[in-house]
């Protein structure tokens, strides 16, 4: 990236990561409602951890990223933090579960659900 360069703020969501929200959703009371809310606080073994959830509401600082008619909600303090990354979910003999690939990091825990920034 040039001296200079801002990242663009997106936030990617994978084919495989959609069809597991949707699926997700129809498990839920009142999924259609839902949105996943992908969120960054601080902790973990790493200095930040992620948080999955499902929310019914939006916030005035969410930005919005849809994949196959699938919302993901990320704030904006998070996406500072997500700028550029994208949700998968993988399926693996290890067991299923959803990862950030997030470029932004300089180096994550074995869980895979912490990392730091540099």
């Amino acid at each position: 990236m040039p001296d200079g360069a801002i990242q663009e703020r997106v936030f990617g969501i994978t084919e495989s990561a959609a069809k597991r929200i949707a699926f997700l959703k129809t498990q839920e009371e009142n999924g259609d409602a839902l949105r996943m809310r992908v969120s960054v606080l601080g902790g973990g073994c790493s200095g930040f951890q992620y948080v999955f959830d499902f929310d019914g509401g939006r916030n005035d600082d969410d930005h919005v990223f849809e994949r196959s008619g699938v919302e993901v909600l990320v704030d904006d303090v998070s996406l500072d933090l997500l700028a550029g990354a994208q949700l998968d979910y993988k399926d693996e003999l290890i067991g299923a579960y959803f990862a950030v690939e997030n470029p932004n990091a300089t180096s994550s825990c074995g869980c895979g659900t912490s990392f730091a920034i540099g």
